[in-house]
């Protein structure tokens, strides 16, 4: 059930939802958890990153899947946003929901405006889809840029349905 939030102090959210770049398959990785950035991952991640900037979507606040090819795609798309960004690295985002991400959201600081989640599909593409409430392709380095207006990222978070898509950034388009 969407509800929408009295007009008033509401401070517009902003989240970037981002899968991962583009990993190799072809690896000597022990795990799927440890499979690094391919080629073309290596090339998108920092063009991707740009463009955020560029857009004025730098994050305050990223929290990633703590995976190889996820801490890869930050660290080569992180020049984009200087060095003030607090970041975190949770085993929870691997193989991770919506309700996962919600959660951890949730607890987010109120000073914090634009935060960025770093992760997989299947679950990237249903949290975009269900706080968007509409379908989105999340293919890889796909950055969904969502926005809301709420007081807390508590409420924020409690808005499944009402977030607004403001882009949806794709590498092949930049």
């Amino acid at each position: 059930m969407k509800r929408r939030l009295p007009a008033g102090r509401l401070t517009a959210r902003r989240l970037v939802v981002l899968r991962h770049a583009k990993s190799a398959w072809n690896t000597d990785a022990p795990s799927d958890h440890d499979r690094p950035l391919n080629k073309r991952g290596r090339r998108d991640a920092p063009r991707i990153g740009a463009r955020l900037a560029e857009l004025g979507w730098g994050p305050e606040r990223v929290i990633s899947s703590d995976a190889a090819r996820t801490r890869e795609t930050w660290d080569r798309m992180s020049a984009a946003f200087g060095d003030t960004v607090e970041v975190s690295f949770t085993n929870l985002f691997y193989g991770a929901g919506t309700q996962e991400v919600v959660r951890a959201l949730s607890d987010e600081p109120e000073k914090v405006v634009t935060a960025m989640v770093i992760g997989h599909n299947p679950g990237w593409e249903e949290l975009v889809d269900a706080l968007t409430g509409a379908d989105h392709r999340m293919t890889t380095c796909n950055a969904a840029l969502l926005s809301i207006a709420a007081e807390s990222w508590t409420e924020a978070t409690a808005q499944v349905g009402c977030w607004r898509l403001e882009h949806l950034l794709r590498p092949k388009e930049l």
